[in-house]
């Protein structure tokens, strides 16, 4: 008798180049899209992790990606090579894949919300016609039942007052603004913060674009000031020496949901430190040293506006400096929104927990 038989696992039907690609897609956000450099260190996780096979090497690979469109050379003659549209969006999936493919499914369709009225799917409610609603919308099970009990079998007619409809349950629209904070201290002190920023995002935008088409995101990055980036930038995304003007950015996201037609507008803040920049006069008014009252106060303010707006301000905080995580608190206070103070590995579940939470209220 064997008993059991350990073995290494092989993923079925998994072909070398499903293996590599895994790998170099991750490899693609940590190196900010620097298919040079993910090339390189793919090449030496081969050299200790023997992910390459004796009839299918590393320059097989490279080939492969280009005959499948996911690079491209960059000028001819110049050796550079760049990631394609392709591989942005399959780096997107992936990061969807990673992040909600851990959460519990929930139900197909739209946003639900409590109210009835205009929509694309039929409740179980029924009510008397009005002017205006559709023929589709006539139950006529339950108007043909009225016919006959209001006008009897033998002389059978229908009327206006017979006929009944079923409600149509109203899909709520969400405008969602994301903020990354790519000020230095996202990876300062050992710790990439910036990588799982940049996954979630890129997760984030992959599923409304799947998942609710009618809503819209806009991502936001600040630093020293705040500026919209597409969500084809988002895997080429680094930190710079920026300071946090966190003022900048709520002015923004506020600026770009203020042109939003739809009633439900949010706000998710990325952010790992406290304030320390803001713009005044033209000039940077900048602050790194604790707490600067003139900064946490401009930011208050603002939050109360969004508050006043209907706008809600979700902060995810992934740091835990006791001090930090009181300002943060008076800012959720100011604004009646949240925070959640959560480890890089749980910030995508609390994001997208979060965002569908959401999905099914209106914003009141």
């Amino acid at each position: 008798m064997l008993g059991y038989r350990f073995t290494h696992y092989n993923k079925p039907d998994e072909t070398p180049f499903d293996k590599l690609f895994n790998i170099f897609k991750q490899l693609l956000t940590y190196t900010s899209g620097d298919v040079k450099e993910a090339i390189s260190w793919l090449t030496e996780l081969d050299k200790e992790y023997k992910l390459t096979e004796p009839d299918y090497g590393m320059g097989d690979f490279i080939q492969e990606l280009k005959d499948r469109g996911y690079l491209r050379d960059d000028e001819p003659g110049t050796g550079k090579i760049v990631m394609t549209a392709k591989t942005e969006q399959a780096i997107r999936q992936q990061a969807l894949e990673k992040i909600f493919g851990k959460l519990k499914r929930g139900k197909a369709g739209n946003h639900s919300t409590k109210y009835t009225g205009l929509g694309d799917e039929t409740s179980s409610d029924i009510r008397p016609f009005q002017f205006g609603d559709s023929l589709d919308q006539i139950s006529m099970l339950e108007s043909i039942k009225n016919a006959q009990i209001n006008n009897g079998i033998g002389d059978f007619m229908i009327t206006e007052d017979d006929l009944e409809v079923k409600e149509k349950e109203h899909k709520t629209q969400t405008s969602t603004v994301l903020m990354i904070d790519i000020s230095h201290s996202m990876i300062l002190y050992g710790e990439d913060r910036i990588t799982p920023a940049k996954n979630v995002a890129m997760a984030l935008a992959e599923l409304i674009k799947r998942k609710y088409p009618k809503d819209t995101l806009d991502i936001i990055v600040f630093g020293d000031d705040a500026w919209q980036i597409e969500v084809k930038d988002l895997p080429y995304l680094q930190v710079g020496p920026y300071h946090t003007n966190t003022v900048a950015g709520i002015e923004l996201a506020m600026d770009l949901l203020r042109r939003r037609k739809n009633a439900n507008k949010q706000i998710f803040m990325i952010t790992d430190g406290k304030p320390t920049c803001l713009i005044e006069n033209g000039k940077y008014y900048r602050n790194s040293f604790g707490l600067d009252k003139k900064i946490n106060n401009k930011c208050l303010t603002l939050a109360a506006s969004c508050r006043r707006l209907k706008i809600p301000i979700t902060t995810f905080m992934v740091a835990s400096d006791p001090y930090l995580q009181q300002f943060v608190h008076e800012f959720t206070e100011a604004n009646n929104g949240k925070a959640y103070y959560t480890s890089l590995q749980g910030l995508g579940e609390f994001i997208f927990e979060d965002f569908e939470r959401n999905k099914k209220r209106s914003f009141k």
